[in-house]
């Protein structure tokens, strides 16, 4: 199919996405520390490396590792782990883990420098984790992380430290 100015056709740059055996696009790109995809022609030393598609961990060790790659600076690959978490966490415990990788989001952003991003992120995430409270499964921090969210959100340039468990 032709675009309507003539100019080639649609969907033609696409061409060359990585994929997955089923034919879903995936960026298997090298990415840095924050998540960013580096050029094609990136010599693997500089990349760092990424969360496979498939990675899935039993709760609590999800959360470790989440852990272990925020404390090392790489929230957006901490993001990658809680995201998992979330796709195949039981129906009530998806906005728990949906709102753990929303904050990790956040955190990303912020790092990038996206203020706008950063804030709508802590925030949403916040919010999704808000309601356990009360009951937080996994020993996750649940009232502190949503105080540390918001006071990211209120404060982006705000030094914290963020616990997801005990």
């Amino acid at each position: 199919m032709s675009d309507p100015d003539g100019a080639g056709e649609v969907g033609a740059e696409n061409r060359d996405r990585d994929r997955d055996p089923a034919g879903r696009a995936r960026n298997n790109r090298l990415r840095d520390g924050l998540g960013r995809p580096l050029p094609r022609d990136s010599q693997p030393a500089t990349g760092v490396e990424r969360v496979p598609d498939d990675f899935l961990l039993p709760p609590r060790e999800s959360l470790d590792e989440a852990q272990r790659l925020l404390d090392a600076g790489r929230p957006f690959h901490a993001h990658e782990v809680l995201e998992a978490s979330w796709k195949s966490a039981p129906p009530g415990e998806r906005d728990l883990w949906q709102g753990l990788a929303q904050i990790a989001v956040g955190l990303t952003h912020r790092e990038r420098g996206n203020a706008t991003g950063a804030v709508t992120l802590l925030l949403r995430g916040a919010d999704r984790i808000a309601p356990y409270a009360d009951d937080p499964p996994y020993g996750v921090l649940v009232t502190g992380l949503v105080v540390t969210a918001r006071a990211l959100a209120d404060d982006p340039d705000a030094a914290v430290t963020v616990r997801l468990r005990r």
